[in-house]
């Protein structure tokens, strides 16, 4: 192993918040003692504050610092962080956008020129679209991280999906990102129950309140309660599908919100949503598979208005006309 990649790994080892013997590293790296003697040493010089203590029940650790050390990164670790901190420069979240980029210029002088020209290769490869999704304030980010981190109420304003106006005091739990957009998950104290909501939607003035002791809630009840929450927030008319597909297939290409039960091992249900049941009856048509409405009714009366507008666009109800006719 090259002494760059045999650093990396012996920080890996001490971050993991335990002291190390020499032999225990010297065992886990493949090394001899002397070596990771030495290591520490490059280590301490490279400014990471590596602590030793001798005798039996001694060996290494990591100190948690109060100034940054050098950063050492393996070549995929830096193009992974450059590119990253140009994806934050788009403005996804309020506020990070100029520190992104004066991070990016700090990164990239100390990059060796390989890495530069990867790093330069993929920003001339990468395309952003202009920002269809509301920018999220970064402030209320840390301050709901924060308040999920120390277990404190919070207090806020927030604007729902049909623009009305609330305050709200919380349990927080966990801040999600989707891939699109930001959420908050708390218990919300006036309602009773676990609710979303969408981070771009709360005040940039978040209060932090008086501590809570954690409801149960496992990750996967978490999931749930997010997925509710968001085609809660999005949808204006939902419905309940029986689709051909088995519920892992289906479930592949739905986005997370829809709902998904496995019935048999070729058919499914699924419980779907959108802004109309015109735009739902278009969806439902791209999955690719037969699919029975079960209800409402209203999905129905606009799969039929839509039928008719399909075959009279491929131009099926003229011909049918004039076999009527013909007859």
């Amino acid at each position: 192993m090259k002494t760059a990649g045999r650093l990396l790994a012996l920080l890996s080892l001490l971050q993991q918040q335990r002291a190390w013997t020499g032999p225990e590293i010297a065992r886990e790296l493949g090394v001899t003692s002397r070596t990771i003697r030495n290591d520490v040493d490059r280590l301490r010089e490279l400014g990471y504050p590596v602590l030793g203590s001798p005798g039996l029940a001694g060996g290494y650790r990591l100190r948690v610092g109060s100034e940054l050390p050098p950063l050492l990164l393996d070549d995929d670790e830096a193009v992974a962080i450059a590119v990253g901190l140009r994806w934050a420069a788009t403005g996804a979240i309020a506020g990070i956008e100029e520190l992104s980029l004066r991070a990016i210029n700090k990164l990239e002088r100390f990059l060796p020129k390989r890495i530069q020209k990867r790093v330069a290769t993929l920003a001339r490869s990468i395309v952003t679209l202009p920002a269809t999704e509301a920018v999220v304030d970064s402030q209320v980010l840390s301050q709901l991280g924060l308040a999920c981190e120390q277990q404190q109420r919070v207090c806020f304003g927030y604007r729902d999906h049909l623009g009305h106006e609330s305050s709200r005091e919380c349990e927080p739990y966990r801040v999600v990102h989707d891939g699109r957009r930001w959420y908050l998950v708390a218990w919300d104290l006036a309602r009773s129950g676990f609710r979303t909501f969408r981070a771009d939607r709360i005040r940039p003035r978040v209060v932090l309140g008086l501590p809570f002791s954690p409801r149960a809630l496992s990750e996967a009840a978490l999931l749930a309660t997010l997925k509710r929450g968001i085609a809660q927030a999005t949808w204006h008319v939902r419905a309940r599908v029986r689709v051909k597909l088995p519920a892992e297939a289906l479930a592949r290409r739905v986005p997370r919100a829809v709902s998904v039960e496995p019935l048999d091992e070729t058919h499914c249900i699924a419980n779907v949503g959108a802004d109309s049941f015109e735009m739902l009856g278009v969806y439902l048509g791209m999955l690719g598979s037969d699919f029975e409405v079960l209800e409402p009714e209203e999905l129905k009366l606009a799969l039929r208005v839509l039928g008719k507008r399909y075959l009279r666009a491929a131009g099926v109800s003229k011909r049918l006309a004039r076999r009527k006719a013909h007859e």
